[in-house]
This record gives C-alpha cells, sequence and structure tokens, in this order.
C-alpha cells in the first residue's frame, strides 16, 4: 500500500521521520530520553544507514516488481547473512550445519524464483530479488552496529531514537540531492499503512527485535524471521495476487527447512 504514486524514497523518508518522531516522544515523555556521547554517534549513523534508510530503499523497490510475500522470503535469508556476517565482525564461528542451512535456503529461492528468472526471463523479478537480497545485507550489517552498540552499554530504545532520527535526516537529503518531488500522501489508504509501518513495523518491532538482538545476539535472534514468509506470503495470496505452484510451496518449505536447520538446538540440548 506504500508503493504507488508516492516515490519510494519519499515514502521511506514519511516512514522513518514519523517512527522518529512517536519514538523520541515517548521516551520523552517518560524520562527515558537519553543523548550518547559523540563518540557512538559515528555508529548510530551506520545504524541508520543499515537499518532505517538504505535497507528499507532496497526493500520498497523490490516490492514494485515481486510480491511483498517474496520479498520476505528472502528476507529471512538474514539468518545466513547474520552467522557470516558475526564471523567476520565479532569472530563467531561458522558451523557445517550454517553451510546446510545456507545451501537449503539458496535452493529454495531457486524453485520460488525459477520460473521468472530462468524459464520466463523476467527481468523485473530478477531487479527485485538482486533488492531485496541487497536490502536484507544491509539489515544484516545494522544488526551487526547494533550489537556493537549494545555491547558499549546503549539500550535498543536509544539508538533506534536515534538512528531513526539520523535516518529520516539521510533519506531527506537524499530527496533534495536526487531531485525527487516531495509528493503528499494521497489518501486514507496510504496513510493507515504508513502510520502502521511507522508505529508498528519500526518503533515496535525494531525495539523489540534489537532487544533480543542484545540479549541473545544477531545469529539466534534473526530465527525470528523464519516465520515472517508464511504470514507475508498469506497476505500476498489475499491482497496482491501471488499464486501458488507446486514448486513454489517446495521452493518455501526448502527455505524454511533451511532457517530451522540452522537453529535447531543440538541433541544434548534438546535433552536438557
Amino acid at each position: 500500500m506504500q508503493v504507488g504514486p508516492v516515490p519510494v524514497l519519499v515514502s521511506v523518508f514519511y516512514r522513518f521521520a514519523v517512527a522518529a518522531a512517536v519514538l523520541i516522544a515517548a521516551l520523552a515523555a517518560t524520562g527515558r530520553l537519553a543523548a550518547p556521547a559523540l563518540r557512538h554517534h559515528p555508529f548510530l549513523i551506520a545504524q541508520a544507514l543499515c537499518l532505517f534508510s538504505l535497507n528499507f530503499l532496497c526493500f520498497y523497490t523490490a516490492a514494485g516488481t515481486v510480491t511483498s510475500g517474496l520479498v520476505s522470503v528472502i528476507f529471512s535469508l538474514a539468518t545466513i547473512y547474520n552467522a557470516v556476517n558475526a564471523r567476520l565482525f565479532f569472530g563467531d564461528r561458522i558451523t557445517g550445519r550454517t553451510v546446510v542451512a545456507a545451501l537449503t535456503g539458496a535452493g529454495g529461492l531457486a524453485l520460488l524464483f525459477g520460473r521468472d528468472v530462468w524459464v520466463e526471463l523476467d527481468p523485473g523479478a530478477l531487479k527485485g530479488i538482486g533488492f531485496a537480497a541487497l536490502g536484507t545485507l544491509f539489515f544484516s550489517l545494522g544488526n551487526m552496529v547494533s550489537r556493537r552498540n549494545s555491547a558499549a552499554g546503549l539500550s535498543p530504545a536509544t539508538t533506534n531514537a536515534w538512528g531513526m532520527a539520523y535516518g529520516a535526516v539521510i533519506l531527506m537529503a537524499l530527496v533534495a540531492i536526487t531531485g525527487t518531488p516531495l509528493v503528499a500522501p494521497p489518501d486514507g489508504k496510504y496513510l493507515a499503512a504508513l502510520l502502521y509501518l511507522a508505529v508498528f513495523g519500526s518503533v515496535i518491532a525494531f525495539t523489540t527485535y534489537l532487544e533480543l538482538v542484545a540479549r541473545i545476539g544477531s545469529s539466534r535472534a534473526a530465527y525470528a524471521t523464519v516465520l515472517f514468509p508464511i504470514v507475508a506470503l498469506v497476505l500476498s495470496t489475499a491482497f496482491e495476487g501471488y499464486r501458488w505452484s507446486a514448486l513454489g510451496v517446495l521452493g518455501l518449505a526448502l527455505c524454511l527447512t533451511g532457517n530451522v536447520v540452522m537453529f535447531w538446538p543440538p541433541r544434548k540440548a534438546r535433552g536438557g
């Protein structure tokens, strides 16, 4: 409902301008609004770039060429991205199950998008896949920055408030630099979607998710994304005309299996 007459760049700007205003107001009202030391602000800007601007520019662009349900399937592979990036940035070990999960998930994506990309050679689908994958990479890098910020003693609510504010400023600068017209919200449906995405999809979702990252780590927290495609594809079927096929069902099953393999507890842990 956000993809349409309003340019993507402007829609994402509206989203995080509203989200930043709501979160900052809530923190100020509860006496929890804090000003991090200047040494943390480069990392807050990095979090803004990865979680509150560039990633959503990619996701919104992807949703213009493939259904948002399929975008969510690609996004669920954040589990794999996070495992690899945690190894690169924090030295976390990559296990054999990570490799199996990655191969299984990639096979699932090949089945889900195979007809569009390799049979019908749909450039729009290929573009959508590329932007969704890039957006997921930005999201994962944002997880790494958030992990650093939490380790430095900053609360997710504080980093999100500053990050969303910086994100809105970055997006507004991009609007000005690119000469993108600042189109007003066209109707009530757009406004309802904007408020939902700003409050529930940004303020509440990001704060609770990054709190999870702070408590149990980026790799395990990303397991939450396993359930996203199921909900998203049901909604895409109802509202976006997504059509299922046998290969699509099998592809989704493989993607979900890859994520389950990634985080299924070892036998010893299951046995207590």
